[in-house]
């Protein structure tokens, strides 16, 4: 009892991290250019990663887990953080929101395709609804569309589910919080050439908000909430706790709107309602 209660605090804690990650990315998108922005990021994240896994004594990893980390890195450190960098540049955080209710799913469909199994009929049929619900929001928004940011939104979606579902894999021989650490560090003599190559010529016109933004997906958004949500699968149980991911769309909307005023319309909050629905029965008969 004692392990599940704990499991489902540090499962809370991470997702609750987890929804301020695009009102964040928004803010620091004032001061500075998407490949910056996911370029410093990682190393930032990378610094605290390496002092956790010296204090604490981490074995290296072995060859074999190499590319596993290396798809992982690819999804969760370089993919989603640059691909939704992209798509804030064209649509709202809240509007980019709705997008997050299909991550779930899109982990879903990657665990099935890594694990080999064949999920039920229903199961494709939820899916298909909670996709639908995404494309009619999409397509509904005609003072927000654009077409470029919600493509960049999906595509982002699908690299971070694929990500995900690699580290999960991977969790079971590595720990949870080591693998978003490894996976950190072999990214990182990329990541910070990149941030050093796009660093900003001055740094008079960037804000306050902007940052903090990056403080925030630097620090919170690309380790310690890591910590704190496979901290929470792993005392919890992966099939419970993971079911905190269906609040995060709603969280996300009530960050962005309160930190950065943006609206948020009934249709934002009926189509991430559906999105959300059509993932838990699609869990359900998975």
């Amino acid at each position: 009892m004692k392990g599940s209660i704990d499991g489902w605090g540090s499962g809370a804690i991470g997702m609750t991290i987890f929804s301020g990650s695009l009102p964040a990315t928004r803010a620091a998108l004032d001061g500075f250019a998407p490949r910056f922005l996911t370029g410093a990021r990682a190393p930032l994240a990378a610094l605290l990663a390496s002092l956790c896994l010296a204090a604490l004594r981490q074995p290296l990893p072995g060859r074999r887990e190499l590319p596993s980390l290396m798809i992982v890195a690819l999804g969760v450190v370089i993919g989603f953080p640059l691909l939704t960098a992209l798509a804030l540049q064209h649509v709202t955080s809240a509007h980019a929101i709705v997008f997050i209710g299909l991550l779930p799913l899109s982990t879903a469909l990657f665990g099935v395709l890594r694990g080999g199994e064949r999920p039920r009929p229903l199961f494709w049929l939820f899916a298909g609804l909670g996709a639908a619900a995404v494309s009619g929001f999409a397509l509904s928004q005609d003072d927000a569309a654009s077409p470029i940011g919600d493509l960049a939104m999906i595509a982002a979606i699908v690299v971070c589910g694929l990500g995900y579902a690699e580290g999960a894999v991977l969790t079971r021989r590595l720990g949870g919080w080591q693998v978003i650490s490894w996976a950190l560090l072999l990214s990182s003599p990329v990541m910070l050439t990149l941030s050093l190559l796009t660093w900003p010529q001055s740094a008079q016109p960037i804000t306050a908000p902007a940052w903090l933004g990056l403080a925030y997906v630097s620090v919170f958004s690309m380790f310690i909430g890591f910590a704190f949500w496979y901290r929470g699968l792993s005392r919890g149980g992966t099939a419970s706790v993971g079911q905190l991911q269906l609040l995060q769309p709603f969280l996300g909307l009530a960050f962005a709107s309160l930190l950065l005023h943006e609206p948020v319309s009934a249709t934002m909050l009926g189509a991430a309602a559906i999105v959300v629905l059509s993932v838990a029965m699609a869990r359900r008969w998975a």
